[in-house]
């Protein structure tokens, strides 16, 4: 139910008002005004997955991120809430599927091959790996090596938002909070955080270009993989696969040096 006096404030003095006193009204609004928002990115994690997944389970874990962004969020921050939410809430999307544990062991299994592999190659070549050199490595021909990222791209929740895990709270860290470097973090974990920050830039950097662009366009300008398709001139499926390998590689490489970290 709609609150004359809230209406008449703006949205920043809302969210002052609302650091304050933890309003349920103003939260009840907030949520409101958001959940749009929440459908939004539901539909944007429901796309590849396969049909045991129901949308209205998406939404609904989404709004444990909204509520989760709402309550942390802080409007001294130069962080749009838009934007900060987004995070939360694929965050808790990704959570809730993990625990779930809908994707087939095996495909789980194969993606943690290509990942290990491409750690080893690379720790070696002193470059990125390309797809034939994984596919060799792992004893595969080239069709072969593409056809199970096909596979895993059809089932998987990979994410920027699952490779890493901060030291200080042992909660998973996306790439949303490792930018923050909150003021209210000690300084030991500022710094760990922009190290975090630096080697994701650098990881991002050095992926071929197409996988680079489609990593951009997702995670910094909120497209969808149809969308990204239509920048691109390439198919839905085919973004799915650039996706999948780009995160395959982030994944290694951050792995690699998170032992060097922690």
């Amino acid at each position: 139910m709609a609150n004359p006096l809230l209406d008449e404030k703006t949205e920043e003095q809302l969210w002052i008002e609302f650091k304050k006193t933890k309003s349920s009204a103003i939260r009840d609004k907030f949520i409101r005004q958001y959940m749009p928002l929440v459908k939004y990115v539901a539909g944007k994690v429901s796309t590849g997955m396969p049909d045991s997944v129901e949308f209205d389970d998406l939404v609904g874990f989404g709004q444990f991120g909204l509520l989760d962004a709402i309550n942390k969020f802080d409007p001294e921050k130069n962080v749009k809430f838009k934007t900060y939410a987004v995070t939360r809430i694929r965050g808790a999307i990704f959570d809730e599927l993990r625990e779930l544990d809908w994707v087939p062991r095996s495909v789980r299994q194969r993606s943690r091959e290509i990942e290990d592999t491409i750690v080893e190659l690379e720790g070696k070549l002193g470059r990125s790996a390309t797809d034939s050199e994984i596919a060799q490595a792992m004893g595969l021909s080239d069709a072969e090596y593409q056809d199970t990222l096909v596979k895993i791209s059809g089932t998987s929740v990979l994410s920027l938002n699952d490779v890493w895990y901060s030291g200080d709270d042992s909660e998973n860290m996306s790439i949303g909070d490792s930018i923050e470097s909150p003021s209210s973090l000690n300084p030991d974990v500022i710094v760990e955080r922009e190290e975090i920050r630096r080697i994701i830039i650098e990881a991002i950097n050095e992926l071929p270009l197409n996988e680079k662009k489609v990593i951009v366009l997702y995670y910094h300008e909120d497209l969808t993989f149809k969308e990204i398709g239509q920048v691109l001139n390439v198919s839905e499926s085919r973004i799915s696969q650039l996706h999948t390998k780009a995160n395959l590689h982030l994944r290694a490489k951050l792995t690699s040096a998170r032992k060097g970290i922690f």
